[in-house]
């Protein structure tokens, strides 16, 4: 399979779309260009390929609607300028996808939201409820609420940090330029585009420019920064011209568009690698020895049935240890209950987690996707 061709085998996808794209460069919601869009993206979605959109552009819409020509600098006008443009975004994109018999869903999210693992886990339990009713995401961050403290910064990194909540096998960053450049073309004219890399690459820095700042926050600078935190959990960037005709589609069919940067290892690998050396454990899970084979040789999730002792005090969405009857460790993982509530449940079936509980969280103590073998 050559390097372009991921792009069509792809499964799950995120779509970042920039607000200059959205706004016609700040001349309002771009309602026919987003038609247009949708129209490729509603084909992919019956074609069984997941979707999750991330759409900035509420603050642009917002001071379209409002009259302002220049992007307000205080953080109460700008998030007054998001609350006022969500609404005419979302529901642009509700009636667009709603001409295909197809569903979406608006999911706000902070930084905060993705970096305490219990709301981590929880996003990601959301959207992937979502993607398997067949329901379509459309991301922003909450503007509305962020402060300068907790503000991603960019939606190219808001996209990035999806891709690897959802696990999905790419990002298609949607821009106003063809691609990355190695010089810039607004100054060069015979700069040549770089159609495919390794997202690691250094020399991608120089080549990288930053954004005008009228609309948007991000430049190319913010799209090799998202490329590689994308890659930390095995997936792909795209980043193309978002005003080709068709340029999903041709991608999707293998046409060389835009610039294809690569992750340096497969998606699962990736994962698993950033599991198990970048969180500090916080308490132990003690297996019986059905659990352990069935985590070490099935690469199963890890059910409450299986577990026989739990040690220490963690939250949702922290990492534990999970070692074997004699106290050997087996395997560390994101658990899906607290320590309180996996004492309770320990031994138990999972269809008497809600009888013990009275609730269910998810019937698995952790989920195969976020548990690796040591």
């Amino acid at each position: 399979m050559t390097e372009r061709n991921r792009i069509g085998s792809a499964r799950r996808l995120v779509v970042k779309i920039g607000s200059a794209l959205l706004t016609n460069d700040g001349r309002g919601l771009d309602v026919s260009a987003l038609s247009g869009w949708v129209d490729q993206l509603a084909a992919l979605s019956r074609q069984g390929v997941e979707l999750v959109i991330v759409s900035s552009g509420s603050v642009a819409v917002g001071m379209s609607r409002l009259g302002w020509k220049v992007r307000p600098e205080q953080l109460h006008d700008l998030q007054a300028a998001a609350a006022v443009g969500q609404m005419g975004l979302v529901q642009t994109w509700e009636a667009q996808f709603q001409c295909h018999d197809r569903h979406t869903a608006q999911v706000l999210l902070t930084h905060d939201d993705l970096s305490d693992r219990k709301r981590y886990l929880n996003a990601r339990s959301t959207l992937r409820a979502l993607l398997d009713v067949g329901v379509i995401p459309i991301v922003n961050e909450n503007d509305t609420v962020v402060t300068d403290e907790i503000r991603f910064g960019d939606n190219d990194t808001l996209g990035a940090l999806v891709a690897n909540l959802v696990e999905a096998d790419g990002l298609i960053i949607l821009t106003d330029q063809s691609g990355l450049y190695e010089q810039d073309p607004r100054q060069n004219p015979e700069a040549r585009l770089v159609t495919e890399c390794r997202a690691s690459d250094s020399s991608l820095d120089a080549m990288a420019s930053g954004g005008s700042g009228v609309l948007g926050r991000g430049g190319m600078q913010t799209k090799v920064r998202a490329a590689r935190l994308a890659s930390r959990s095995g997936a792909f960037t795209v980043i193309v011209g978002g005003r080709l005709d068709g340029v999903i589609t041709r991608l999707r069919d293998g046409e060389i568009l835009g610039t294809l940067l690569l992750p340096e290892q497969e998606r699962l690998a990736a994962r698993k690698q950033w599991l198990a050396s970048h969180l500090k454990t916080k308490g132990r899970l003690v297996l019986d020895e059905g659990a352990v084979r069935v985590v070490r040789q099935g690469g199963r999730s890890l059910l409450p049935v299986g577990v026989s002792g739990v040690q220490g005090q963690f939250r949702r969405g922290e990492m534990v240890t999970c070692v074997g009857p004699d106290g050997t460790e087996v395997a560390r993982g994101l658990v899906n209950y607290d320590a309180v509530e996996a004492r309770e449940i320990r031994g138990c079936s999972s269809d008497r987690i809600a009888d013990v509980l009275g609730y269910v969280s998810d019937e698995e103590m952790i989920h195969r996707d976020n548990l690796v073998v040591v």
